[in-house]
């Protein structure tokens, strides 16, 4: 512990550079389970960003006409309704794919009623019937059509699917109307978050960049090649991470509907709606399984997902990461701050503040920085390499302080009672505000030992203070157990109260009171046969034990706080304890406390006194032990007769008590307190005392 404390600010540097040092070995090895998790959550924190942060504006001319399930099954045309229409007569007569003379159709139609640019994302490798249609088309329409190429890289080895040679003559993926619908995936999740625009036929082998080498230009690429805007294509050969448009924003239009007359009027307008439209033809239909998983949605459809790369590229809407450097950097500089917080404030609240408000701000930074320049800052491992160390570092301060209000405790402990101890550390403000003085109900107990100065006159100093050290330590773990409050020690006599720190009701004070004033009987009775045994002398003990209102306060100087309890309450408790040496009782108890203990204990009564300084006379008891206790039922009997000759004495019946009292001694011959009343029957039967004389006994002493 001590050592703990002493290099405290070297054991919080190294908890930062464990954590710090962890999350940079994570960016090194990326597959490790544990220590790259930070990074892995980096990638789930950037595609929230994608979902909630700023999205691509779709561009008004865009529109995405669907091969949807209703056209793939086209059902709901009679066959006078087809008579005449040679295009809804071609996607009736058989399953998909259909005759390649649709697509011709379809581009007649787009293209006359005004349309800028068509994209098949669709594959035409095998040969069909119609191609020569489409080829014509295809020539016809050069400038304004884009068709679709498929790159397999199974097993490693790279399979082109271009649209056959009967459509485009070879090599069909240098033709400008040739554009590759690859999207690759990251290797982790298998999630697109990134385009490339142009591949070479070298990268594609796996092999190093080579002037001399074959460029590939993607759908996306070529189309928007061909409206004009091929400068906006990035000319790398680096995979874009792109800025996503929303889910829903290209709505989706269905292709039979073109070929409808009615509905070619009715939602098109006879044609106007596409009128200088970059149209996107490709499946939508589920059983096409032209689906997509991106950041923003799983289920993104293929032709949706090029028209937000061409989207992409037209708004330059990439996103940029933050360079590995500066990300680890900013790892580091977390950790250091985490550090300062916590060696340097020392306040564990304002460190979790700094902690949150950090956390906050780094972010807000992100998402302002993701909206308005595109740069994906590096998040999570930096706030992991914050909040680690400085958590894991505040668990250390709390360690260090726990144990340290522990060792403060222990030691407070050997000098204050331990109630009072964890009153003062766990509530202080209440503990400090009783100090200014309050008047309460409380059981007191004065405990003394009864020869010890004898002992002390004769003893070896060493052995003595070993005596009295082990009778204390007993007798305040007894008080402890019991739930009161040691007071002080007053040499080898003891002060104790009940209710002056924390009160269980005045009845449950008293009662614990009782408890422990028993249980300090029985362990000097096994320290006497300890000591005895060890050749030492036995000690006797008296005990006082009164119950009512004092005054709870701080007394003392300036120099010196004494938290204590005065009053009549206590005045008589002290004198209790010095009357138990006059009635040969180990324990006294005044009338108020012994009534509010009379369930929990067998009582006898011992006299009717006025104490030093006391007016009023005050009825005293004696415990003969606890209810729970075996205590003889002969002496209980016989104690019946004691307490009648105690009665016939205070009303001047002195004979009949002398009688009483006598019948008592026969069974117990060496009772002090029935010997005494014995004697006091038989003067006062032979001389009566005045008659002024109420069976108080006066003490002008201590």
């Amino acid at each position: 512990m001590h050592w703990f404390g002493r290099a405290r600010l070297f054991v919080l540097t190294l908890i930062c550079l464990f954590w710090t040092g962890l999350i940079f070995v994570g960016h090194f090895f990326p597959s490790a389970p544990f220590i790259s998790t930070p990074w892995r959550g980096e990638q789930g924190f950037e595609d929230l960003l994608r979902r909630e942060g700023r999205k691509t504006a779709p561009p008004p001319d865009f529109v995405f006409l669907g091969l949807d399930q209703s056209t793939l099954e086209l059902t709901a045309y009679s066959a006078e309704e087809l008579q005449g229409n040679r295009a809804l007569q071609l996607l009736a007569e058989r399953p998909f794919p259909w005759s390649r003379e649709v697509w011709a159709l379809l581009l007649d139609r787009l293209f006359g009623a005004g349309a800028r640019l068509v994209v098949f994302d669709l594959l035409f490798n095998p040969p069909n019937d119609g191609d020569p249609a489409f080829h014509a088309a295809l020539d016809r329409y050069h400038d304004k059509v884009v068709l679709g190429a498929n790159f397999d890289m199974e097993n490693g080895v790279v399979q082109a699917t271009t649209p056959n040679s009967a459509l485009i003559p070879p090599p069909q993926l240098l033709d400008d109307r040739v554009g590759f619908v690859n999207f690759w995936p990251d290797v982790i999740d298998g999630r697109v978050r990134a385009v490339s625009y142009r591949v070479t036929n070298l990268e594609l082998a796996g092999l190093p960049p080579h002037p001399g080498a074959e460029v590939y230009e993607s759908l996306s690429a070529r189309a928007l090649t061909k409206i004009g805007h091929g400068n906006d294509v990035p000319r790398d050969f680096h995979g874009y991470m792109i800025r996503f448009t929303a889910p829903d924003a290209f709505e989706q239009h269905r292709l039979y509907e073109v070929f409808d007359p009615k509905l070619w009027q009715a939602n098109y307008a006879n044609g106007a709606f596409f009128k200088d439209k970059i149209i996107m033809v490709g499946p939508s239909a589920q059983v096409l399984h032209d689906v997509v998983d991106t950041p923003i949605s799983t289920t993104t459809l293929g032709p949706e997902l090029h028209l937000q790369a061409m989207a992409a590229a037209l708004g330059h809407e990439f996103l940029r990461p933050t360079p590995p450097k500066v990300g680890l950097t900013l790892v580091a500089a977390a950790g250091l701050i985490a550090w300062s917080l916590v060696a340097l404030v020392r306040k564990p609240l304002i460190c979790i503040g700094a902690l949150v408000a950090i956390t906050a701000a780094c972010l807000g930074t992100a998402r302002l920085l993701y909206d308005n320049t595109g740069l994906l800052l590096l998040t999570v491992p930096v706030l992991a390499a914050l909040v680690l160390s400085g958590l894991f570092s505040l668990g250390f301060e709390y360690f260090l302080e726990r144990r340290e209000k522990l060792r403060t405790r222990r030691t407070l402990e050997r000098y204050v009672s331990k109630n009072l101890v964890r009153e003062i550390l766990e509530n202080p403000d209440s503990y400090y505000s009783s100090l200014k003085g309050v008047r309460v109900p409380v059981t007191i107990l004065f405990s003394d030992l009864i020869g010890f100065t004898t002992l002390s006159e004769k003893a070896d100093p060493e052995a003595l203070v070993t005596q009295l050290n082990e009778h204390l330590s007993r007798m305040t773990s007894v008080i402890f157990n019991n739930g009161g409050t040691l007071d002080k020690f007053i040499g080898d006599a003891i002060m104790a109260v009940w209710g002056n720190v924390r009160s269980l009701g005045t009845a449950q004070d008293a009662k614990n009171a009782a408890r422990a004033a028993l249980a300090m009987r029985q362990e000097l009775a096994q320290l006497n046969q300890k000591w005895r045994s060890e050749g030492r002398m036995g000690l006797g003990m008296g005990i006082g034990i009164n119950q009512g209102e004092v005054i709870v306060g701080n007394i003392g100087s300036q120099e010196r706080m004494d938290p204590t309890v005065i009053g009549d309450a206590v005045n008589l408790a002290s004198r209790l304890e010095g009357l138990t040496r006059v009635y040969g009782a180990d324990i006294l108890v005044g009338a108020s406390a012994a009534e509010l203990v009379r369930e929990e204990v067998y009582l006898r009564s011992v006299a009717r006194v006025q104490v030093k300084g006391k007016t009023k006379p005050v009825d005293v008891f004696t415990f003969i032990g606890s209810r729970n206790e075996d205590v003889d039922p002969e002496l209980l009997k016989w104690l019946e007769s004691y307490e009648e000759g105690l009665e016939k004495f205070r009303a001047r019946d002195f004979t009949q008590a002398k009688i009483l009292f006598s019948r008592f001694l026969e069974f117990y011959p060496d009772d002090l307190l029935a010997k005494m009343y014995l004697s006091r029957s038989l003067e006062y039967e032979h001389t009566p005392p005045d008659e002024a004389w109420d069976a108080v006994e006066v003490f002008q002493k201590k």
